[in-house]
């Protein structure tokens, strides 16, 4: 299993960024063909008090290929150029694979 993971820092307007977030974004990303599951996460804090960070995504694939594949889609180009508009400067884009030991 693979993940595209979006990890989004703290926006200067909260209610502005859900708005757009759940209401835009995620709807666009959630019909990526390819796409197995997508969680979401709301930062709350760390074990030092307040966190940088503001939201986590992580977008589950079948394979590396599943995954380049989706990014080649309209939905998937789609999902990039919105989350360039409303965040390009606040998220950072990760993959990573599930570690089973």
């Amino acid at each position: 299993m693979v993940k595209l993971i979006a990890l989004y820092k703290q926006p200067k307007d909260k209610d502005a960024f859900d708005e757009h977030y759940f209401n835009t974004h995620a709807p666009i990303t959630s019909k990526i063909p390819g796409l197995q599951k997508m969680e979401v996460t709301r930062i709350v804090g760390s074990p030092m008090g307040e966190s940088e960070f503001y939201l986590l995504c992580e977008m589950y694939y079948e394979s590396h290929e599943a995954l380049q594949q989706a990014m080649k889609t309209d939905e998937g180009k789609a999902s990039g150029r919105d989350v360039m508009k409303f965040a390009g400067d606040i998220v950072t884009l990760m993959i990573g694979e599930e570690v089973n030991e």
